[in-house]
């Protein structure tokens, strides 16, 4: 997907260390559509790519509303969003994407932690009142983005930590029928607290590494990049991404954790060795599309679509 030039349109405080940004074309021009559940992937002003979920109405296609948390002990992205982005800076932008899409059910339950509230909010707002409830948690009411656009619809809990401690989770789930959809976005405790708790249907999205198991590097493998008309040896102990830096080094990357699925790269050969918790059960299987940051070869090489 080729890459778009988009200006901040306006910047606004959602709540205490979080930034929302609208970003348009330049030229007025419709932006691409998107559904609830979508992320664009954005180029800062350094070269850095970080990933952010559209929270905005799906339905203006004039603008692109993000919401982005300051993390000062971060990777650098959110912290050059609140002092280096302002009216006016011109962004790159890929996408929209969409790993966390809205499936048909009759009852949903969304669960937010802190930041993960932003893919959640349009989907609550597409859906009917009564069939759906919303459990937001955070640090206090003060750090709770879009409380008050979210405050008069039915069916929102909030749980500030500071006054109301953490979310009871067994009562919560507990009580639901089996065939509610469970959304749950938000740190990587609350996830896993949520997938111990719930057998039903589960989607849940990550701002950051999982818990997976990792590329242990033992023995090395080759790799043709079939574009590019080159043959490369991956060593024991290097990264695929890395190998292919030296000879593609403008291939897109970013979380290099296996995680955020901008280095996602079409295999045409060879049986890749996954790594990351971007792709589901299926597509690993499939073979078919690999995340070269963390994944490896099975067998001695691979060939990819570069």
């Amino acid at each position: 997907m080729t890459t778009v030039l988009l200006t901040v349109r306006s910047v606004v405080e959602e709540a205490e260390g979080v930034r929302g940004l609208l970003l348009a074309d330049p030229t007025g021009a419709a932006l691409a559509p998107w559904e609830p559940g979508a992320h664009l992937e954005v180029t800062l002003p350094s070269g850095a790519v970080r990933h952010y979920s559209l929270c905005g109405d799906p339905a203006d296609r004039s603008t692109y509303r993000l919401g982005v948390l300051r993390e000062p002990g971060g990777r650098g992205g959110s912290e050059e969003v609140h002092t280096s982005v302002g009216e006016g800076t011109v962004l790159g932008v890929r996408g929209p994407f969409n790993r966390f899409p809205l499936v048909p059910a009759e009852r949903y339950l969304f669960v937010a932690g802190g930041i993960g509230i932003t893919p959640l909010l349009p989907m609550v707002r597409s859906l009917p009142p009564g069939s759906w409830a919303l459990l937001y948690g955070g640090r206090s009411l003060a750090t709770m983005a879009y409380r008050e656009e979210l405050a008069p619809l039915p069916g929102v809990t909030f749980v500030p930590q500071d006054t109301a401690g953490l979310p009871d989770l067994d009562a919560v789930l507990g009580a639901l029928p089996p065939s509610t959809a469970v959304y749950c976005c938000g740190p990587e405790g609350l996830l896993r607290a949520v997938e111990e708790r719930w057998a039903g249907p589960l989607h849940k999205e990550r701002f950051g590494a999982a818990p997976v198991e990792r590329a242990s590097g033992e023995g090395g493998f080759e790799v043709e990049l079939r574009r590019t008309g080159r043959v490369l040896r991956v060593e024991a102990g290097r990264s695929l991404l890395d190998a292919v830096r030296e000879v593609v080094p403008g291939v897109a990357y970013s979380c290099e954790e296996g995680w955020c699925g901008t280095c996602e790269t079409k295999v045409l050969a060879g049986t890749p060795e996954h790594h990351d918790s971007v792709l589901g059960e299926d597509e690993k299987a499939a073979g078919t599309t690999m995340m070269i940051c963390v994944g490896r070869s099975r067998d001695g090489r691979l060939v990819l679509d570069l």
